[in-house]
């Protein structure tokens, strides 16, 4: 069952007793954890009674779900306003289901996952661009749940380790410039692949014991622990991919991930495809005639391309490119044209940005005897590793 559009019910009881303090929402190293930014109406369920929470301290006891529906600058819940804009759900076994029932029109690609199993207080607000589900846990917990959507818990323990460092590091560094946002990470491949509640293997959580509270840092501040799965070659200098000059993030050898699954890669694409896309972005773009690679960063990636068309030329960044026509079809911008016909034919090497830590290369480096602060000391040059207790997460206007 779930809230009456009106009135009251045996299995609706109104409260105005406010949560505990002792919530995980309140504890120091609580992460804010976005599973979207862009629901219309979505439904949380679960196998016990729980509480929803208005910002008055007032709470609905819910028996087994609730909908919840934007409406204007408020909120529905199960189609009974409240002049609200944000509520809370908490209680119950603590293991939430939420479903995405219906989008906004513009919600972009950035999260495209409509259902997660989650434990711990959920916060529903309303924000431009639709309604955000705020999953509020425990740093720990987090990193055990980044550790297993990123890599595979199969990996040898050192590189488990090395990934349980580089996700903590990420997120308190994200955590600390992110005060005016209503969360501090999304959990998806726009900052870290996290999956929900699930039961973790026994490796993943040996990792996050052997390393808990441990930060990579730079003057006693955690970095901007950047990874991607495949370099292929040198990583790259963040300065060319987000135009961030930072030492810790410049290119670095990486011989370890010849074995990886995306080391060499090749791909097609219509012209006609391409001009679909572009004109999706706002591109003034006539006929496609070619698509060159213009300019080279250090390392050797695509930091330029030129496209000339019927009706002029466009010179994108590479990294743009990539995000046009797909992740899913150039998978980093170590490429090159193989040739133009019919379809554009890439062929390239590695995954992801190359940015920081390469993943499979930590595998290897694992692999090859090296432990995980040797794994971060090559990635991640000139930082020191920190218990977090001597970390300064004062807030930061780092990007």
């Amino acid at each position: 069952m779930s809230l009456p559009r009106s009135g009251c019910a045996a299995f609706l009881i109104f409260s105005c007793v406010l949560f505990s303090a002792l919530r995980v929402g309140a504890s120091e190293h609580a992460i804010r954890l976005g599973l979207t930014d862009s629901a219309r109406i979505l439904s949380i369920h679960s196998s016990s009674p729980f509480f929803v929470e208005l910002p008055s301290g007032k709470r609905f006891k819910v028996s087994q779900g609730v909908t919840v529906k934007a409406q204007g600058e408020t909120l529905l819940l199960n189609n009974r306003a409240v002049s609200v804009s944000t509520v809370s759900v908490e209680g119950g076994s603590g293991v939430y289901q939420v479903t995405i029932l219906a989008r906004t029109v513009d919600s972009g690609t950035k999260n495209v996952r409509n259902e997660w199993s989650v434990r711990g207080p959920i916060d529903i607000q309303r924000v431009p661009s639709g309604l955000a589900i705020i999953n509020r846990i425990d740093l720990e917990t987090y990193v055990a749940g980044v550790v297993s959507g990123e890599v595979s818990p199969k990996w040898p323990l050192e590189a488990l380790k090395a990934q349980a460092v580089a996700a903590r590091t990420y997120v308190l560094y994200k955590k600390t410039s992110s005060q005016q946002q209503p969360f501090d990470v999304f959990a998806s491949v726009q900052d870290q692949v996290y999956h929900g509640h699930a039961v973790r293997a026994e490796s993943v959580l040996q990792a996050i014991a052997a390393t808990k509270g441990q930060v990579v840092t730079y003057e006693r501040r955690p970095i901007y622990a950047a990874y991607s799965s495949t370099a292929a070659g040198p990583t790259e200098d963040a300065l060319y991919v987000w135009a961030l000059d930072l030492p810790y993030l410049k290119g670095v050898d990486c011989p370890f991930d010849k074995q990886a699954p995306r080391y060499e890669w090749r791909t097609s694409f219509t012209f006609e495809y391409l001009e679909q896309q572009l004109r999706k972005e706002g591109y003034p773009v006539g006929t496609v005639a070619t698509l060159t690679p213009y300019t080279l960063t250090p390392s050797g990636r695509v930091d330029r391309v030129r496209l000339l068309h019927s009706q002029g030329e466009i010179i994108l960044r590479g990294q743009d490119l990539r995000r046009i026509v797909g992740y899913s079809k150039i998978f980093s911008t170590n490429f090159s044209v193989e040739s133009l016909g019919a379809e554009v034919v890439v062929v390239g090497n590695g995954a992801g940005h190359a940015v920081g830590m390469c993943q499979w290369g930590m595998r290897e480096m694992a692999e090859l005897g090296y432990d995980y602060q040797s794994i971060l000391g090559h990635y991640y040059p000139g930082t020191t590793l920190l218990p977090v207790s001597q970390v300064n997460l004062s807030p930061s206007a780092q990007p």
